[in-house]
């Protein structure tokens, strides 16, 4: 039980049950933890799981057909492994080069990560791009994360010099524009004390809270930067990013996708749209290759 959670009482039982429940997948595996400088050697050994589905292979080097490695960052309370056993096989049997990170750990929470500083997050992300550029030699990655994954990658790009090393950032529910959890974190107020727990515990939980001092700075001045192109694909049944059109982004470069406008049936919330939705997973496709792209519709859940 995280420390906060016995402080919090109630409504921190609340908030993490509401998180915890559409945002973590089963911890089924041992994640790789997250390298802290460049020069960090590749383990020895990486997940099974991700080993026998092909990413996470650091002797991977791109294609000609798809010339840039794929980065894939998990959403909170998930990790590298879980968060990604559907959509990394699938883009690895495209032919790219996918890798993914742990980041936002705690200390003594094993498996749960993405609760961690976002800014010191973000720095894990830098870190690990450029591991990844050194192992495959490309100039550039792309980015495609879920929940908190869409939306911290946005700080690497605009304050650490992300964007001059990533080509598009794929963000699959993102809260960019931070979450009410269907109004629950407006009762905070109400509970003295209770920010500054959220705060002091799980800094990652409190600044996915709209209008947190994180995301007022991330958002200042315009969502995107020159040279990214942008694409953040939502469901209308998100119940975690409230209201789900906050996860859209303006500006230059950037494509807005809500799934139901490409197939009506489609009844995919926070979770399935990162872990299992093809149609999802289809309309990344497109994103990392606009050049190939097909129509996403409903039959592509079996494509």
């Amino acid at each position: 039980m995280l420390p906060w959670k016995r402080a919090f009482g109630p409504l921190a039982a609340l908030l993490l049950a509401a998180s915890v429940a559409t945002t973590a997948p089963a911890a089924a595996a041992t994640p790789t933890a997250a390298p802290t400088a460049v020069t960090a050697p590749a383990p020895a050994s990486v997940n099974a799981a991700a080993a026998s589905s092909g990413w996470n292979n650091y002797s991977c080097k791109p294609s000609a057909a798809h010339p840039r490695p794929v980065v894939l960052v998990h959403g909170t309370f998930a990790n590298s492994v879980d968060n990604w056993l559907g959509l990394a096989p699938y883009l690895v049997a495209r032919g790219y080069c996918v890798f993914s990170l742990d980041y936002g750990q705690l200390p003594g929470v094993p498996f749960f990560h993405g609760l961690g500083p976002i800014e010191t997050s973000a720095g894990q992300l830098s870190a690990y791009v450029d591991r990844v550029l050194a192992a495959t030699g490309a100039p550039e990655v792309d980015i495609v994360g879920h929940s908190q994954g869409g939306m911290m990658p946005r700080y690497y790009l605009k304050f650490l010099g992300g964007a001059q090393k990533v080509n598009a950032l794929v963000g699959l529910a993102p809260d960019n524009h931070g979450t009410t959890l269907l109004g629950l974190t407006k009762l905070l107020p109400h509970f003295p004390g209770a920010e500054d727990l959220l705060t002091e515990n799980t800094p990652g939980l409190a600044d996915q809270i709209a209008g947190s001092a994180f995301l007022t700075k991330l958002n200042a001045g315009g969502d995107t930067v020159p040279g990214v192109a942008y694409t953040v694909i939502a469901t209308r049944y998100d119940q975690v990013v409230t209201p789900y059109r906050s996860q859209f982004l303006s500006g230059p470069g950037v494509r807005n996708v809500t799934l139901q406008d490409l197939c009506a049936v489609n009844l995919s919330e926070h979770l399935a749209i990162g872990l299992i939705d093809r149609i999802a997973f289809h309309e990344v496709a497109n994103a990392l290759d606009p050049g190939r792209a097909t129509p996403t519709t409903c039959a592509s859940v079996i494509g």
